[in-house]
């Protein structure tokens, strides 16, 4: 797939995965669980519509479905982070990332569109 976008999420996904495993033992099927199912369905949603794309219509759909689970992943880094599990500035690095992906996301379905 040559999708920057693709590219970009499923390392973030990655970094999320291995951070998210040294949540508390509590959180794991819990905010760890949600987290990584959120960060993968970014990914998965990207994947999916790029294989689909038998029309832009399509496409954007699976676009607009991985701009919402990107808003998902950043509520749920603000829960991780207002709860301890981490630190301030592993909260700033994955926000500004994640602000990255969704700006990239927004500007893909924006071409879909047209």
């Amino acid at each position: 797939m040559d999708l920057v976008v693709y590219d970009k999420a499923y390392a973030l996904s990655l970094e999320i995965h291995k951070i998210s495993l040294s949540f508390p033992k509590t959180e794991q099927y819990e905010l760890a669980s949600q987290l990584r199912r959120a960060t993968k369905s970014i990914v998965m949603n990207i994947a999916e519509g790029y294989a689909k794309r038998s029309s832009q219509a399509e496409f954007r759909r699976f676009l607009l479905m991985a701009y919402g689970s990107n808003g998902e992943v950043k509520v749920q880094l603000r829960y991780a982070k207002d709860l301890g599990y981490i630190n301030e500035g592993e909260y700033v690095y994955f926000i500004e990332k994640y602000d990255e992906i969704g700006k990239m996301l927004y500007s893909l379905t924006k071409k879909t569109a047209e």
